[in-house]
């Protein structure tokens, strides 16, 4: 529903730590005034009287894999973009392993014009680091890019980083922010190897977490962390799973000025190893879900600023891929349409405020990423915003999915609250779960 002037009346603004009443209008793409109370001037203007709700900044997801090009039979920007904006996500950044490895500035480019077609949220992606195209990485502008992605594990196609001195020269050449997939091959494999002697290609689910150890995880984050203090590159290190990594990270300094930081996932909040009995392949991703001490230690790491973010890792597969034996089912789960009301449904559990998932899930994505006017509910910002009706229940049914793959590992949980409204660059873009026939959304850009 595009309309030049929207006031948004009674709202609870969650904001840099505080949560207040007032009203926000909105002028075009940009937050224009926030207030105790605003009146409309003229009959133009659109008034959203949003009773008590409360209002968050739009979502920015550090990593999602959207599976276009060359995977789209499990989902697309524009399928998997439209689930973002019913979870209150209104800015994603995209990773490389999609078919064609977006490894080549050639490619990278064609995601973009993909995505300016079809996407219905805010749009960046990664480029990704090969052991052979450093040339490559050497083009891109940081400017116009949000980070470059290291799979320093399994991945699809050419994409494992595993030569020490082509890591160390990444490191060391690089201006622009390294994105890390931390577990070491050598000890996975290993791990593998010892199972497949014992059960063959059937391995029990439950094993995951032991093939895809604590100590494959550990080893690496802290190899990649030795070298980006030998270095001095920035690094983000992506999806913890394990307590131990979290004793790597500093809360000691502003995120600002961090060089080295660290993203937690929704799954890995959510479920631990006790769940694989009944969710079984549902709930496979790379690292694994762990233990529950595991998650109590990511928990705490969280809420002590040792961990900065919260993500997705949204990673859509079919059933049928997903049902197959252990070793053909593949790692990944559909989170973007989830991710929010999993995190407030934390909140009424007493595990987080309103305010820190705010911090985490918005404020913080804008800061690590310098993502222009993002992230906030203030004057002169992008008006990308979420209405979040927190005593609002509904369950999750394959009817109410809207992912490609058509199944979620949250089926059957029943939520406390819901997205009513989500607004891209000034745009009300769904409301009530009807979208509008609008694409305002654009490419993200960065303050470097």
């Amino acid at each position: 529903m595009k309309e030049k002037t929207v006031l948004i009346k009674n709202a609870k603004i969650v904001n840099e730590g505080s949560i207040f009443e007032g009203d926000i209008l909105i002028e075009g793409e940009f937050i224009k005034e926030i207030s105790d109370s605003i009146s409309a001037k003229s009959s133009d203007v659109k008034v959203l009287d949003v009773e008590g709700s409360y209002v968050f900044p739009g979502v920015i997801d550090d990593q999602v894999h959207f599976r276009e090009p060359g995977l789209t039979h499990k989902a697309t920007i524009e399928t998997e973009s439209k689930a973002a904006i019913a979870g209150g996500i209104t800015s994603f950044i995209e990773m490389p392993n999609t078919v064609p490895n977006t490894t080549t500035v050639e490619k990278l480019e064609e995601k973009f014009d993909i995505a300016a077609k079809t996407s219905h949220a805010n749009y960046s992606f990664m480029f990704g680091g090969t052991n052979d195209n450093l040339e490559e990485i050497l083009k891109v502008d940081p400017k116009n890019v949000a980070a470059l992605k290291l799979f320093l594990g399994s991945s699809t196609g050419n994409m494992l980083v595993d030569n020490p001195e082509v890591l160390e020269k990444i490191f060391k050449s690089t201006k622009l922010l390294i994105a890390v997939h931390c577990e070491d091959e050598t000890t996975i494999r290993e791990n593998l190897d010892i199972h497949l002697k014992k059960y063959g290609n059937d391995i029990p689910i439950e094993c995951h977490p032991i093939i895809r150890s604590e100590e494959a995880c550990y080893l690496s984050s802290s190899k990649a962390i030795e070298l980006a203090k030998k270095t001095g590159a920035r690094l983000h290190v992506f999806h913890l799973s394990t307590g131990k990594e979290t004793k790597l990270f500093s809360n000691k300094i502003p995120l600002k000025d961090k060089k080295i930081t660290a993203e937690v996932c929704i799954h890995h909040l959510w479920f631990s190893d006790e769940d694989y009995k009944q969710k079984g392949t549902l709930i496979k991703w790379n690292p694994a879900v762990k233990t529950a001490n595991d998650r109590e230690e990511l928990w705490k790491a969280l809420l002590d600023d040792r961990i900065d973010v919260i993500a997705t890792d949204h990673a859509p597969h079919t059933l049928q891929e997903k049902k197959n034996v252990y070793t053909d089912a593949p790692s990944g789960g559909p989170l973007v349409q989830h991710a929010l009301v999993a995190m407030v449904e934390a909140y009424h559990k007493g595990k987080i405020s309103l305010e820190k998932i705010v911090e985490k899930m918005c404020h913080n994505p804008a800061i690590l990423f310098q993502i222009d006017r993002r992230g906030y509910v203030k004057p002169g910002y992008f008006a990308d915003l979420v209405v979040v009706d927190i005593n609002s229940p509904w369950t999750v049914k394959k009817e109410n999915l809207l992912y490609k793959c058509g199944w979620s590992p949250f089926e059957g949980v029943n939520f406390k609250s819901r997205v009513t409204h989500t607004f891209v660059n000034g745009t009300l873009v769904y409301q009530n779960s009807k979208f509008f026939d609008v694409k305002p959304a654009k490419r993200l850009t960065f303050n470097r």
